[in-house]
């Protein structure tokens, strides 16, 4: 992996949408657990994508498999892309309207669905905007059904970040693929790096923010991708999961190396109860 001199950002991108178990405020503790180098970088569970948008943003160029099983999710990572300025001037006209009347507008938009792929990303980021708490998450359907939230001013056009973004997705040529952790990386090799950010095990009874797809993510989805984490070990791959702090995942991966961190918490229906939350950094490599 070599340095990428030639480029200066103005800003350094960042996540385009915020996303349940988003990684900014892990971010610090993570880039302790990096390795330093690697050929390929995959990325399920993408999410916002922080990690990715953070080893841009340290000027180094490398190839990028980035997945997730929200097709909707993807399809605006190809949009950000592929057609940024399309996509802005979306993004604009919805914030237009927004402010016409918000409420409504905001439930008329929720309630369409777009053919269009443009459209289609330029919903969920407007959606992801103006919903209550920034929070992603659909029903058994696979729809959408968060609430309106009660934001003052919205960032739903973001431009300068935007092109930031489409700028970072087409210097490491990123692959984008709408998939499970497993078909996503099954390609992985040794000297890969993948890093895995599943939904979380519930660390209490309360808690239940696996459930960022339809189908959710029990322990035996759990015991699952730890396997598969020892597949990509056995291959030699360079491997970072972070997870909560749980006595189940901490058992599942005794045998690596574990890092404890406390993050806080941005998601919660409490504004008191997000104080943080201690997580694990799980590795498979020395330092």
């Amino acid at each position: 992996m070599s340095k990428l001199r030639s480029v200066s950002w103005r800003k350094p991108p960042r996540p385009f949408v915020k996303w349940a178990g988003g990684k900014a405020r892990l971010l610090k503790q993570l880039a302790k657990h990096l390795p330093k180098n690697f050929n390929t970088y995959y990325e399920p569970f993408l999410g916002g994508g922080a990690l990715f948008f953070h080893l841009v943003e340290t000027h180094h160029q490398f190839s990028a498999v980035l997945s997730d099983v929200s097709e909707e999710l993807i399809n605006a990572y190809r949009v950000v892309r592929n057609r940024v300025e399309d996509l802005i001037m979306e993004l604009q006209a919805h914030k237009a309207r927004y402010r016409e009347a918000p409420e409504k507008y905001y439930y008329e938009i929720r309630a369409k669905e777009f053919p269009d792929d443009v459209l289609r990303a330029a919903r969920l980021i407007f959606l992801n905007k103006t919903c209550y708490n920034g929070l992603y998450r659909v029903n058994r359907e696979g729809e959408f059904n968060v609430p309106f939230g009660t934001h003052k001013d919205p960032r739903i056009c973001d431009s300068n970040n935007l092109r930031a973004a489409s700028q970072a997705l087409r210097l490491s040529k990123a692959e984008l693929v709408a998939a499970d952790y497993f078909e996503a990386t099954k390609e992985a090799d040794k000297d890969d790096f993948v890093y895995f950010d599943p939904p979380y095990q519930p660390s209490s009874s309360t808690a239940h923010f696996t459930s960022y797809t339809e189908s959710g993510f029990p322990l035996e989805e759990q015991e699952r991708l730890r396997d598969w984490f020892q597949e990509l070990d056995n291959r030699g791959c360079r491997i970072v999961l972070s997870n909560s702090d749980t006595k189940e995942i901490a058992d599942l991966y005794k045998q690596y190396y574990i890092q404890r961190a406390q993050v806080p918490r941005t998601i919660g229906c409490r504004v008191e109860r997000r104080k943080g939350c201690r997580e694990l950094i799980i590795r498979n490599f020395k330092m």
